[in-house]
């Protein structure tokens, strides 16, 4: 029989008599479905219509590459395309005239000895165990020569990321101008490893994978024609443990049709599968957002008794707070979970926040991290499950901080009249120079400046190193126009360039002395006095008071003053993080 028949075997193959001595044939060795229903045609290929409809217009068109790459996941259709493309190359059709055709007619020679495997001119190579630059120079060399009854010698290479760099190498000018007679058809599950001068050198071809839906469609006609009675959640079952690849899924139901000798239901899939039951599963999310510690440790450990691994376990939470994340934002969920669940899911979907939703992924992921890196998997996931149940009893910060504002506007609104005159208290942690705020900087001046803010201001431009003197390292203790006396370490050099500056620019000769006195503060000081002042207001305000109290260990990170009505905190927004939080 044909590897790749998509027909069963006939019975009278099978048990038809030998025509001599009366004996019953031997029957014939059983095929698994994965090679049973390999495509013989273009048609029989799933999810890959961009693929075949390139492939159908390059041969109608006369347009056919000289090499072709095809990668992809496991099981979508790789190597079985390169046999298909190799089937439409070298159609001759049922009468021996045909050309290159999309659609080969499967009954010619060319078609079914490259069906059997037995062309002589078309050659696989599986680059796993034939790695090296004498394999490739075997192809090089057979290449130079014309097919011996083919239109074209066609050469299969499959797993080519494995070949070595000096294989690569030695491929890349028969791979780039290879003779008129020859088309190469690699296949990789890893292109990212195959070199970018090969890469260059073919038509791409990415082969998807397959959906959920089509799969289990699929599956469903497979299982039909093998007389096997399967429930169409056994099927979606099967589809989705198979990721997108066909050859995982007809595994499966390979061994899903064996396991329930013909009758398969959705309860021997998922015990076959080894996954959590999913309203087990809902269970014990539910004793997790109740806080019953007790309920479900117990039920994590009724799984783990059943067989569920703790990591499965973890897994199936994750895909739950999947889909209620999933629910929250309006898209559908998987084709599993039954109406029952999805009620359920929607419940949870409009009672927990999306903070608290993302709070248990990140959880759970570091969870099911440890448990898989740890050597003690039970006891690693019954302690993420108890830091879970802790995290869902804890308040959200976002909603607290929101109560906590609009205690404090209430509490605002419901001071006295004479509240105005608390004002005054943050100010008071500033130094007496601070009471009254220098006036504004004016850029431009008309004669000599009349603030020492001002004369700080015409030195920002006129000389920085003289600025940077007078605003960081003293203080302004006197100003006028003839005379500046300050407090601090003595500069002869700035005193003199500040000096012959305001000379030049104003034609003043001012005065400079130098006097101890106790307090004064450079301007660089009292900035800083103020920003501390303004801090230590925004901590002593009720509203951040309570939310230290609720978490002793947070920090102020910032705080935005803007629109502040009062002194105690009204309209106050400050942000802060806790350390060692969720």
């Amino acid at each position: 029989m044909s590897e790749f028949s998509l027909e069963s075997p006939t019975e009278d193959a099978v048990d038809a008599p030998a025509a001599e001595g009366g004996r019953a044939a031997p029957a014939q060795p059983y095929l698994v479905l994965a090679r049973k229903y390999r495509p013989t045609s273009f048609g029989d290929l799933i999810g890959q219509d961009a693929m075949v409809q390139t492939l159908a217009n390059a041969i109608s068109k006369d347009r056919i590459a000289h090499a072709f790459l095809m990668t992809g996941v496991r099981g979508v259709g790789k190597t079985s395309t390169a046999r298909l493309i190799a089937k439409a190359l070298n159609c001759i059709g049922p009468d021996g005239k045909g050309g290159p055709t999309i659609d080969p007619c499967g009954q010619c020679e060319p078609c079914r000895a490259i069906g059997e495997g037995r062309f002589i001119d078309v050659v696989e190579m599986d680059a796993a165990s034939n790695t090296g630059v004498d394999d490739v120079r075997e192809i090089i060399d057979a290449s130079r020569y014309a097919a011996v009854s083919a239109r074209y010698k066609i050469y299969i290479i499959d797993e080519v990321h494995m070949l070595s760099k000096n294989a690569f190498n030695a491929l890349l000018k028969t791979l780039e101008e290879p003779p008129a007679h020859v088309k190469f058809i690699m296949a990789t599950t890893e292109v990212g490893k195959v070199p970018v001068t090969v890469l260059s050198r073919t038509q791409r071809f990415d082969l998807k994978r397959i959906p959920a839906e089509r799969l289990a469609q699929h599956f469903g006609e497979i299982a039909a024609k093998e007389g096997a009675e399967i429930e169409p959640d056994a099927l979606k079952l099967i589809a989705g443990a198979a990721e997108g690849s066909v050859r995982d899924g007809l595994s499966l139901l390979d061994q899903a049709i064996a396991h329930g000798s013909g009758a398969i239901t959705a309860e021997a899939v998922r015990g076959m599968l080894g996954l959590s039951d999913r309203n087990r599963t809902r269970d014990l999310l539910a004793r997790i957002l109740e806080g019953d510690s007790k309920g479900a440790l117990g039920e994590l450990n009724a799984q783990y008794t059943l067989g569920v691994g703790p990591d499965m376990a973890l897994e199936a939470l994750l895909e739950t707070v999947h889909s209620i994340t999933r629910m929250q934002v309006g898209a559908d969920v998987d084709l599993v979970t039954s109406a029952d669940g999805k009620q359920k899911l929607a419940e949870w979907a409009d009672q927990l926040s999306a903070s608290v939703l993302h709070r248990f992924w990140q959880l759970l992921l570091k969870g099911l991290e440890e448990v898989k890196r740890g050597t003690m998997a039970l006891q690693t996931a019954e302690m993420a499950i108890l830091r879970l149940i802790h995290a869902a009893q804890m308040p959200d910060p976002g909603a607290l901080l929101k109560a906590l504002d609009g205690a404090a506007a209430s509490s605002a609104q419901a001071a006295p009249a004479e509240a105005p005159a608390a004002t005054a208290a943050p100010t008071a942690l500033a130094s007496p120079a601070q009471a009254h705020p220098a006036p504004p900087r004016q850029p431009v001046f008309q004669g000599l400046p009349k603030s020492y803010d001002q004369l700080l201001d015409f030195f920002v431009k006129a000389e920085p190193k003289v600025e940077a003197w007078l605003h960081d390292q003293v203080a302004c203790v006197g100003f006028s126009e003839t005379e500046l006396v300050l407090s601090g370490r003595a500069h002869d050099e700035r005193v003199r360039e500040l000096r012959e500056e305001v000379r030049r620019e104003f034609g003043v000769d001012l005065s400079v002395r130098f006097e101890d006195v106790a307090g004064a503060a450079t301007v660089q000081e009292q900035k800083e006095a103020r920003a501390a002042a303004e801090r230590q207001s925004v901590l002593d305000d009720p509203a951040v008071r309570r939310v230290m109290d609720i978490f002793p260990a947070a920090q102020l990170i910032e705080y935005d003053l803007t629109g502040t009505e009062d002194a105690d905190g009204a309209g106050v927004s400050a942000h802060s993080t806790q350390r060692n939080a969720l």
